[in-house]
């Protein structure tokens, strides 16, 4: 994650107020996506899939943001989601996806983790016209898009549950990664129980 982009992101954040006692919470945020981006899953879906987590887990989130991104920070690049805190606030923004649910990781393939992790939610790379992409059906970025709700609440339970460390990004993106893997069952649970609903 761009540092500069935390801290654009952050400065908007930090507009936020701080939740009273009595707010239900998270409290949820969504904006428009535009024409050519959509989110995988509605804020509300978002939400049920939070609270199928441990409460524990959950229960000092204060806001879930469903961000639209400028076209400056779409330039620049944007990150998939990203867990941010600050002045009583703790964040989760979750950003749109392009309509035809692709990825591009750029002229170079991704190899290793990365490569492994698109695979396993069915969308492996491929190179097309010099590009590197990976693309997914409708029910597997559902369930992608939840892994990485799931992955930036690990973040969120990380930060506050031990000694954390900006030095330590590695184990810190480890540990949201387990966090993600040991609920994947829960998510898809949650899906299965949303796509019944609809």
């Amino acid at each position: 994650m761009s540092p500069k982009l935390a801290d654009r992101v952050l400065n908007r954040a930090h507009s936020l107020l701080r939740p009273g006692p009595d707010q239900a919470l998270p409290i949820l945020i969504e904006d428009n996506p535009s024409r050519d981006w959509f989110f995988p899953l509605t804020g509300e879906e978002c939400l049920a899939a939070i609270q199928a987590l441990p409460e524990r887990d959950y229960e000092a989130l204060t806001h879930l943001w469903m961000r639209r991104p400028s076209g400056a920070d779409r330039r620049r690049g944007v990150p998939l989601a990203e867990f941010i805190c600050g002045s009583g606030v703790r964040l989760i923004v979750m950003y749109p996806w392009r309509v035809d649910r692709r990825i591009c990781f750029g002229r170079k393939r991704p190899i290793g983790r990365i490569a492994n992790e698109y695979k396993r939610f069915g969308a492996p790379p491929f190179r097309e016209r010099g590009w590197w992409y990976a693309e997914f059906s409708e029910a597997d970025l559902r369930r992608f898009f939840v892994h990485v709700l799931f992955h930036e609440v690990g973040h969120h339970v990380d930060r506050f549950s031990r000694t954390w460390s900006k030095a330590n990004v590695r184990q810190v993106e480890e540990f949201a990664d387990q966090y993600a893997m040991q609920y994947t069952k829960t998510g898809a649970y949650v899906l299965d129980r949303l796509d019944e609903r609809s």
